[in-house]
């Protein structure tokens, strides 16, 4: 790559880190907060639905927006409405102003998401995308691990500091991308790209499924759906299963993070430029399925969390396998390859916690066994799929 290339790659991968660190503040802290406001379980529950479920209406708007308006305003945008979100969770005790703060996070990343990996897919070349997508995931896995961390730090000077700080940090970064993010040179789309942007999300997901990408969206949703249900009962599972503590259940969070960043930095560039996307993601499909079967066998809390580094790796090489693919199946749609591409993710997220939550009270071990079966599922999809597609040099390419 280029010098111009890495410095645009590193301001994207600043803004994404302090988009996911600045929420990940407010984690270790919202339980007690919420308590504080007199409110509990449903009230966090709602919290993670209605972020997602804005993220999932909105995102693929905005990824027709990012090709119509620019990258570069949309990346402005959402950090301005994840700031937004903080600031008003800081400054509101109402249970109402706060479910408002999530629609207007869960907009700003909708906006953000898409728009940074249709900027990456611009200044890099065909065969750079895959180390470009994995860069700006692991981005993504260095704020999953260092916001909470924070957060923990931050609570020591009361329960709404980690709030104020996650909205300066995010006005920060609205500041730093207006000076320093340009916006990137990209060819001219043709006519036939450009779709009303009033159309519903229901005709862009008709849309999507006839797209050359369906199968990979599907399969992002389904990754989705089931690392999410897996976070989601995480900590509850070995509480219950081998009376974890909570500095068990914080070493594990960790650790997965740390695993995930180190994969995306160091391996993902080098398996796909030597295999393809198509054997990576076929091998990393089967090691997640693997990982959800012998999770139902684990028999203490350390094979379980060693099961757990297997998941987490095997999902962190397959997001930015799959961000490749997509974007380098889209052509000129990038903005509305990548707004699906958000959108499936958002769907798995909505899903996965209230499957998996519904689940885990009927049998704790049933949000394994759902997740099992349909990485199984997602795998058989996706070897039949590249059957079909031998003659398409996109997955070894």
């Amino acid at each position: 790559m280029t010098g111009d290339q890495r410095k645009k790659l590193v301001i994207l991968m600043i803004n994404m880190f302090i988009a996911i660190g600045s929420f990940g503040i407010i984690i270790p802290i919202l339980p007690a907060y919420l308590d504080s406001i007199n409110e509990g379980g449903m009230a966090a529950g709602l919290m993670i639905a209605i972020f997602a479920g804005a993220q999932l209406i909105f995102s693929p708007i905005a990824g027709k927006w990012a090709d119509d308006y620019g990258r570069r305003r949309m990346i402005i945008y959402g950090l301005f409405g994840l700031a937004l979100s903080m600031f008003v969770f800081y400054f509101f005790n109402s249970i109402w102003m706060l479910y408002a703060s999530r629609v207007i996070g869960g907009i700003g990343a909708a906006l953000l998401v898409p728009a940074i990996f249709a900027y990456v897919a611009d200044i890099t070349s065909f065969d750079q995308r895959a180390k470009g997508n994995s860069l700006i995931s692991a981005a993504m896995s260095f704020g999953i691990v260092v916001g909470p961390g924070i957060g923990g730090f931050l609570a020591d000077f009361g329960l709404k500091a980690p709030f104020l700080i996650s909205a300066v940090v995010a006005l920060f970064a609205v500041l730093f991308s207006v000076v320093l993010l340009k916006e990137p040179e990209r060819p001219e789309q043709p006519a036939a790209a450009h779709h009303p942007a009033e159309e519903p999300m229901m005709k862009k997901l008709a849309r999507s499924v006839t797209m050359p990408y369906f199968i990979p969206l599907v399969i992002t949703l389904v990754m989705s759906f089931g690392l999410m249900a897996y976070e989601s009962v995480l900590g509850l599972f070995v509480d219950d299963e081998f009376g974890a503590t909570p500095q068990d259940i914080a070493l594990m969070v960790t650790s997965t993070g740390i695993v995930s960043v180190l994969v995306q930095l160091f391996v993902v560039d080098r398996i796909v430029s030597r295999y393809g996307e198509g054997k990576v993601l076929n091998l990393f499909l089967a090691v997640a399925a693997l990982g959800f079967f012998i999770s139902l066998f684990a028999g203490n809390y350390w094979l379980f969390f060693g099961i757990s580094l297997l998941i987490f790796c095997a999902t962190s090489i397959l997001r930015p396998v799959l961000n490749t693919l997509i974007s380098k199946m889209a052509g000129s749609e990038q903005g509305f390859a990548m707004g699906m591409n958000n959108m499936y993710m958002s769907i798995g997220n909505v899903l996965g916690p209230t499957c998996a939550g519904l689940l885990y009270d009927v049998n704790i071990f049933f949000p394994f066994m759902l997740g099992l079966v349909l990485l199984g599922l997602a795998l058989m999809i996706t070897i039949i799929w590249q059957k079909r597609s031998v003659k398409q040099n996109v997955l070894s390419s």
